[in-house]
């Protein structure tokens, strides 16, 4: 029941951010909930552009595998940083953190596709894969060179190609 309440505060920040972002930007196709915000590139860049608001990042940091802890280093803030975010509730990331908040989304998108629940994805994350020499998934997931490794490396779990 808990997913099902934190996938409908992604859907909600998700529409609030697309109706905020048809301002000066026709949207082709109608966003309903939030895989079909990332499933729309031009989008996503736009988003990415205006700046991801705390509220929907908040959302999907709940819906995610990953601690705060975990996020403070994906983005290269610190812990103290997203607490005063919090705080201000009206804040928008920068491009360059925007940008890592989709790519964590995508991740999490397509590693629940892959593996479909949230507690075996986690685990995933969590242990040595041979295919990646033995080091843990979310090790990799800091820059957009290792993020690209994960989501290859999901696709190929997906269709069976074990490394």
């Amino acid at each position: 029941m808990k997913s099902q309440s934190i996938e409908n505060k992604l859907d909600k920040e998700t529409k609030s951010l697309v109706q905020e972002m048809q301002v000066g930007y026709e949207i082709r196709n109608p966003v309903n909930n939030y895989n079909d915000f990332l499933d729309d590139k031009m989008l996503i860049i736009k988003a990415i552009r205006s700046g991801i608001p705390y509220s929907l990042f908040e959302a999907i940091q709940e819906y995610s595998p990953f601690s705060e802890t975990d996020w403070a280093s994906f983005l290269d803030i610190s812990a103290k940083s997203l607490q005063r975010y919090k705080i201000s509730q009206d804040h928008l990331f920068k491009s360059i953190h925007s940008e890592k908040i989709i790519e964590m989304a995508e991740v999490t998108k397509l590693g629940l596709s892959v593996f479909g629940d949230m507690n075996t994805f986690k685990l995933w994350l969590n242990t040595p894969c041979f295919a990646i020499g033995s080091e843990k998934p979310i090790n990799f997931l800091q820059d957009s060179y290792g993020k690209d490794m994960i989501m290859a490396e999901l696709t190929r779990i997906n269709y069976g190609i074990l490394g």
